[in-house]
């Protein structure tokens, strides 16, 4: 199959038809920004994204992120466990991101000229992520195991969408080189220097990178802005972690939730923000 998905409609998802995409991503693209013309406007409140990112390229974190993405669906492919074009939930998934990745623009600039792809790979794992650069993958486990609702799958994307455009793997890469950092600046103005290896040498470390509290408190608010924009039922996000909590009780502990910790805390947070963004979804219904 082709692995780059330029997240056509699921009834023309084809490497032939890439192009029939571009006008109809271009409008959409126009017509978020013409009605969020950025985060200002947001309904949320997450404040700055960390300038510790800028210590780190972006174009080099994002190639990272492409890079290992690639490996992940090859050795996917491999073991014939890469989901393919006519797959339905495959299919479910992009007409999903579809309606998402319009309103990604206004949080990073950068989104607009990213790759979005979305893969699905065949795994009990319950995990799903995006990488730097708007690389997008689901497990099948967090599917059937969870049996996601279309507006739960929206929050759990949308969060992982958030992580990437507010670059949070970037400005986690930057803090942990500590205090060196700050050392390597000079070298990073020049194009040479450690930041630059470091942001090379990333692509080992994305999928499994832990964030912060409030890297993952300002991935749960965007995401739900996000997927409420694009007529998600923000309520999804509080069954979404419910179901989380339980199922990491039941397994004694979940892959996604070692990255991703629940607890009341993520519920009472996303509950309070949920009437900031009830009207954006009833909007998003109506029209």
């Amino acid at each position: 199959m082709c692995t780059r998905c330029e997240l056509l409609d699921p009834s023309a998802v084809s490497p032939s038809s890439s192009s029939a995409w571009q006008p109809r991503r271009a409008f959409l693209l126009a017509a978020a920004g013409v009605a969020l013309t950025g985060p200002a406007l947001a309904q949320v409140s997450v404040g700055n994204a960390s300038m510790a990112r800028n210590l780190v390229p972006a174009d080099r974190i994002e190639a990272a992120g492409v890079q290992q993405y690639g490996q992940l669906l090859a050795q996917a492919r491999a073991k014939s466990a890469l989901a393919g074009d006519g797959n339905a939930q495959l299919q479910r998934l992009r007409t999903i991101a579809n309606r998402l990745i319009p309103f990604a623009t206004p949080w990073n600039t950068r989104a607009r000229d990213w790759k979005w792809e979305v893969n699905l790979i065949g795994s009990k794992q319950i995990n799903a992520f995006c990488m730097p650069g708007g690389k997008i993958a689901f497990f099948t486990g967090i599917l059937e195991q969870l049996k996601l609702s279309d507006d739960e799958v929206a929050m759990v994307m949308g969060h992982e969408m958030a992580h990437a455009l507010r670059e949070h793997a970037r400005a986690r890469l930057a803090k942990s080189a500590g205090t060196g950092a700050a050392l390597s600046i000079g070298a990073q103005l020049l194009g040479l220097g450690q930041m630059g290896d470091l942001a090379a040498r990333a692509g080992t470390q994305l999928i499994t990178l832990k964030f912060s509290r409030s890297d993952e408190t300002e991935a749960d608010l965007v995401g739900l802005e996000l997927a409420a924009r694009a007529g998600y039922d923000p309520q999804a996000s509080v069954s979404l972690w419910k179901k989380m909590a339980t199922a990491s009780k039941n397994q004694g502990g979940l892959s996604f939730l070692s990255t991703h910790p629940s607890g009341p805390d993520r519920i009472q947070k996303l509950e309070a923000n949920l009437p900031k963004v009830e009207k954006l979804y009833r909007e998003a219904k109506r029209s």
